[in-house]
């Protein structure tokens, strides 16, 4: 077998824990000894063991000598657990084999360099392409200082969102809304608007799919207007993010087990760019949102959007109806 086949088995490895590691990344590891798999491992959660550390305790003695293929360069510092290079040290391992550089600025090859100067061989970039899909959010979050942004979309065929009255729930069937939890049960928070709250009155959480964590729920909400009885603030894990200086608002919402982060522009709206860095400093990595045509432009207006998650129904609502994004704002 091939160096790009075991590190394709890490790659899978990696995936059992996608979804729940952040704000770590995910990460999986093998460890081979003459051609054979002895050890694997990936990384479950944050503050428990990283990868190439549960690979090393299935491998044992036969880790001496052997190669490890890893998704992303092993760490060098100390963090919630002691640095993985250190771990591979003493395992006596001879080679590694990373997809990737981590791009966490207190990594950024210093594990390898580590690893080098110990006198263990390493390479790195072998299906790179596919390790930084994996944790692209991540990868986001450590160079551009933002999460990895993601809009859905659910349509009819000629591009409408709703009808003219506003009614919108349920233009696609249980599939596609079985998927839209699988894309909620991934991301690290998940953000709608005022007017999608005020008009559906949704509670955003995980609910067709298992999941170990619910992901945070941000509602765009300039002047405060949400309700104390909406259903998103059943439960925690909710951020109110308004340009409004309603103190005795904020108090209610805080009481009511809200996070309100004021973030105003100078238009008095919420200052979208801040709000993705203000999430990104919480330790988010993908962020879904599921909105309006309002915040969808306003989000590509400011150029934080990164990818589209749009579902057709087959059905035509015809032009009176509401659209899902302002095509002027998309630059088309």
């Amino acid at each position: 077998m091939t160096g790009a086949h075991f590190l394709s088995d890490a790659l899978a490895e990696a995936r059992l824990g996608f979804g729940e590691t952040s704000p770590n990344p995910a990460v999986g590891a093998i460890i081979v000894q003459d051609g054979e798999i002895v050890g694997r491992g990936h990384h479950t959660w944050a503050g428990v063991k990283h990868a190439e550390v549960l690979a090393l305790e299935q491998a044992g003695e036969r880790a001496r000598g052997a190669t490890l293929y890893i998704t992303l360069e092993p760490c060098s510092h100390q963090g919630r657990t002691p640095p993985c290079a250190d771990a591979l040290l003493a395992a006596g391992v001879a080679r590694v084999v990373a997809a990737m550089e981590d791009p966490d600025p207190r990594v950024a090859g210093a594990g390898l360099r580590r690893l080098r100067a110990a006198g263990i061989d390493t390479d790195v970039g072998l299906l790179e392409a596919e390790a930084r899909e994996l944790n692209l959010g991540f990868v986001s979050r450590m160079t551009r200082g933002r999460p990895w942004v993601r809009v859905k979309i659910a349509a009819s065929l000629d591009g409408k969102t709703a009808l003219a009255n506003g009614v919108s729930q349920w233009i696609t069937g249980p599939d596609a809304r079985r998927d839209g939890h699988r894309w909620r049960a991934r991301s690290c928070a998940v953000v709608t608007g005022i007017g999608t709250l005020k008009d559906d009155d949704p509670r955003l959480t995980v609910r067709d799919v298992p999941v170990q964590r619910q992901p945070l729920r941000v509602v765009v909400d300039s002047g405060l207007r949400i309700g104390l009885d909406a259903r998103i603030l059943e439960g925690g894990g909710v951020v109110v993010a308004t340009a409004s200086d309603d103190s005795a608002k904020t108090q209610a919402l805080t009481a009511a087990g809200a996070e309100v982060w004021r973030l105003p522009d100078p238009g008095g709206k919420v200052d979208l760019a801040a709000l993705m860095r203000e999430l990104a400093r919480h330790g988010a990595n993908e962020v879904l949102v599921e909105a309006g045509i309002n915040l969808h432009s306003a989000l590509v207006a400011v150029g934080v959007v990164d990818e589209l998650v749009l579902y057709l129904a087959p059905h035509l609502l015809g032009d009176a109806d509401v659209g899902f994004n302002d095509f002027d704002a998309l630059r088309l």
